[in-house]
C-alpha cells in the first residue's frame, strides 16, 4: 500500500514544494501584466515537464544507484545554499528579510520532520 510506503515521504515533499514552484512562475508574470488565466496555465505548462523529466529520472536511477545517496545530498544542499544565497539578501534589501529567514527555516525544520519522523 502506498500509505504505508516510504515512497510516500518523498510524494509528500514533492507535493509541498510544487506548490510555490507554481507561484513562483505564475506570480511574476502576472505582474509583468498577463491575465490572471494566462499566467495560471503558463505556471502549469511549467509543471508538465516533470513526469517526463521522472521517466528519464527512473531510468537514470537504475545505472547511479551506488552514488545517490551522495548525489541526492548534494544537491540537496545546493538547493538550500540558492535559496539562502538569493532569497534571503534579495529579502532583506526590498521585502521582509526576518521573514524569509524564518520560513526557509521552518521549511528545513518541516522537511526534517518528514524525514526522521515518518521515514
Amino acid at each position: 500500500l502506498f500509505f504505508f510506503s516510504p515512497r510516500r515521504n518523498l510524494a509528500i515533499g514533492i507535493g509541498i514544494q510544487n506548490f510555490p514552484e507554481g507561484l513562483a512562475v505564475s506570480l511574476p508574470l502576472r505582474g509583468a501584466g498577463f491575465s490572471t488565466w494566462r499566467a495560471f496555465w503558463y505556471g502549469q505548462l511549467s509543471g508538465m515537464v516533470e513526469p517526463l523529466a521522472g521517466v528519464f529520472g527512473a531510468f537514470a536511477i537504475v545505472l547511479a544507484e551506488p552514488i545517490l545517496p551522495y548525489a541526492l545530498g548534494f544537491a540537496a544542499g545546493a538547493m538550500v545554499y540558492v535559496v539562502m544565497d538569493d532569497i534571503i539578501p534579495e529579502a532583506q534589501t526590498c521585502g521582509n528579510g526576518k521573514l524569509a529567514s524564518w520560513t526557509s527555516i521552518l521549511g528545513f525544520v518541516v522537511m526534517m520532520s518528514l524525514d526522521v519522523g515518518l521515514g
